[in-house]
């Protein structure tokens, strides 16, 4: 189970990576098979890599990037007994800084709650949930918040 434990930690943190170089289409193909949703909001979610690509577009670009850095913590991860799912929780911390306007800070902290299933022998999402428990100022990270 150690190599499934380190391809879904693999799968969590490329979701970060992608998202933080500003790469929409790939962050957006990780969810082909699952749904991606913010609690609370009244959209109900994105299911499938064309709907959470479209919800994207409001995410605001400097250079190419959103200046954000997404920072997970406390992760935990259960692998089903039969390998072919698995849930994951963790906290999340994003930070953003829009130099000379905008100074380094937490923009958003909250938790993941994901489910994970395999897709011809490969780890992907099939959902993740997450919980904003302390928003702080979006406004120069999404142009629907400005």
């Amino acid at each position: 189970m150690d190599a499934d434990l380190a391809a879904i930690e693999r799968l969590m943190a490329e979701y970060c990576f992608r998202i933080d170089s500003g790469d929409f289409a790939g962050f957006a193909a990780l969810f082909e098979h699952g749904s991606w949703t913010v609690l609370g909001d009244p959209s109900g979610g994105d299911h499938g890599s064309k709907a959470v690509l479209e919800t994207l577009q409001n995410v605001i670009l400097y250079d190419g990037k959103p200046n954000t850095k997404h920072v997970m913590s406390n992760v935990q991860i259960q692998i089903a007994e039969d390998r072919q799912s698995a849930c994951a929780q963790s906290y999340i911390t994003v930070f953003q800084a829009v130099p000379p306007d905008f100074p380094l800070q937490p923009i958003f902290i909250g938790e993941y709650n994901d489910r994970f299933e395999r897709v011809d022998g490969d780890w992907c999402f099939r959902a993740r949930d997450i919980s904003p428990d302390l928003p702080g100022n979006l406004s120069y990270h999404r142009s629907d918040m400005a």
